[in-house]
């Protein structure tokens, strides 16, 4: 079963409503025992970073989510939950889950910020080519100030560029996290999310 977690922060049924569109059912979920029986864990997410933080540690999801993720069962952070992958955000004070080594930091030297509209994505891990085809570099819809610089240049699935090259997206095994919105993607988008739960879900 696939499950959005719903800690107070962005549209989750939009997401919730991309995923039917590709053929799996996805509930939303608030507390924590209704993460039990999960078979991929999303996590979605608009707005700061320490105000994510608070919502997901004062609704007592904080710990099972990092369980989740410690033992390397399928996740996709969508935006702000791709971003709290990782240590900590220049936006703020509170760590992230540490997943990932690495920080987020915030577009410099370059406006408008934030990075909002389409942009094309190089997907680049060999695995993880998630494009409509191998011949077509797909286009996501952006949101976004902050961006995630992996310490282990691996992680990287994807990139796009914006006033210079910057990482969008990034896995390891079957934990995965994009800067783009999937569910504002149209094609592409809903390419991304058929293709990703194809990889991570073994349904009969």
């Amino acid at each position: 079963m696939i499950k959005i977690v719903d800690y107070g922060v962005g549209n989750l049924r939009s997401v919730q409503k991309a995923f039917e569109k590709v053929g799996y059912t996805a509930s939303l979920v608030s507390k924590p025992e209704e993460l039990q029986g999960c078979d991929l864990l999303v996590l979605p997410g608009v707005g700061a970073f320490d105000r994510a933080v608070y919502n997901l540690k004062q609704r007592k999801l904080w710990s099972p989510i990092a369980e989740h993720l410690k033992a390397g069962r399928p996740y996709l952070g969508i935006c702000l939950g791709l971003q709290l992958l990782f240590e900590g955000s220049e936006e703020g004070r509170e760590s992230g889950f540490a997943q990932f080594p690495g920080k987020v930091i915030e577009f410099k030297n370059i406006t408008p910020v934030p990075h909002m509209g389409w942009n094309e994505t190089v997907w680049v891990n060999e695995g993880v080519n998630l494009s409509p085809a191998a011949v077509e570099i797909p286009c996501y819809y952006y949101v976004h100030s902050y961006f995630p610089v992996p310490a282990d240049p691996d992680l990287t699935a994807a990139y796009s560029d914006y006033g210079g090259r910057f990482c969008s997206a990034v896995r390891r095994g079957n934990v995965m996290g994009v800067q783009f919105h999937p569910e504002k993607s149209q094609f592409a988008g809903l390419n991304f999310l058929k293709k990703y739960c194809e990889g991570v879900l073994n349904y009969d």
